[in-house]
């Protein structure tokens, strides 16, 4: 009977599954939202439209806490393609050193749009979680059968995240690592990842959803435009935030 499931599942996916291109176009759009929400909408709330009158007030208050809640379903979705791409990538050394490069391009795009007038090094983009999640990976591998050694460069990965305060910190690094043990069943894998973000309430969860039906297939090819895509729009948001939108009220 699981077998006849399986297999149908496998059907249904390849029929009617997503490529790992929609995967990452609905990371990008939820994490838009949710920087979106983070930066102008938190910063419309302080203008004397909204804060005056309590009706509006509330009403930004809702916008804020929607386009954070639909936000939070991108960061999942990302580390679902972070397992993929590490289980599927011909050169972990490449896969990494592109993340550590855009993760020093991003810093000040990042610091600049969510922690403005904040300690430069006080927090670090979210690509430094990925980062530390693929060199994980790479250690559990390289360690295959030492389960106290995966265990000990597992636990070091959680300290280095939230030593460092990156995105996500620890929790970040954990899903990552979660996702990759769970990797020979999707269906556990999903289950497993879902009730872990469930911390972050509902609809975090749901990012389970498209990346249950992920087909396995890289479907259009985007790579540099998804890298850039992060650093680009912080900066984008940054700009307006902090340096149109104060003029407007001036």
């Amino acid at each position: 009977m699981a077998e006849k499931l399986s297999l149908g599942m496998e059907r249904f996916r390849e029929r009617f599954g997503l490529p790992g291109s929609v995967l990452k176009i609905i990371a990008i759009v939820t994490m838009f939202i949710d920087h979106f929400g983070a930066t102008v909408v938190h910063a419309l709330r302080s203008w004397p439209y909204f804060a005056a009158d309590p009706q509006r007030y509330y009403m930004i208050g809702r916008v804020y806490y929607y386009c954070r809640r639909i936000g939070r379903l991108g960061f999942p979705l990302f580390c679902f393609l972070l397992v993929e791409g590490f289980l599927h990538t011909r050169s972990v050394k490449k896969y990494a050193s592109r993340l550590f490069v855009f993760a020093l391009i991003s810093e000040f795009a990042f610091d600049f749009a969510l922690h403005y007038r904040q300690p430069m090094m006080g927090k670090q983009n979210v690509y430094f979680t990925l980062l530390i999640g693929l060199l994980v990976l790479f250690g559990i591998r390289e360690m295959k059968g030492k389960v106290c050694v995966q265990l000990i460069i597992m636990v070091l990965g959680l300290w280095v995240a939230k030593a460092l305060q990156t995105d996500y910190s620890y929790r970040g690094v954990f899903l990552i690592e979660s996702l990759y043990i769970l990797r020979f069943s999707r269906l556990f894998q999903c289950l497993g990842g879902g009730a872990f973000m469930n911390y972050e309430k509902f609809p975090t969860p749901l990012a389970f959803v498209p990346a249950f039906l992920y087909n396995g297939k890289r479907g259009r090819q985007m790579k540099y435009f998804f890298y850039w895509f992060y650093p680009a729009h912080l900066m984008l948001l940054g700009v307006v935030t902090h340096m149109i939108m104060p003029s407007m009220v001036k």
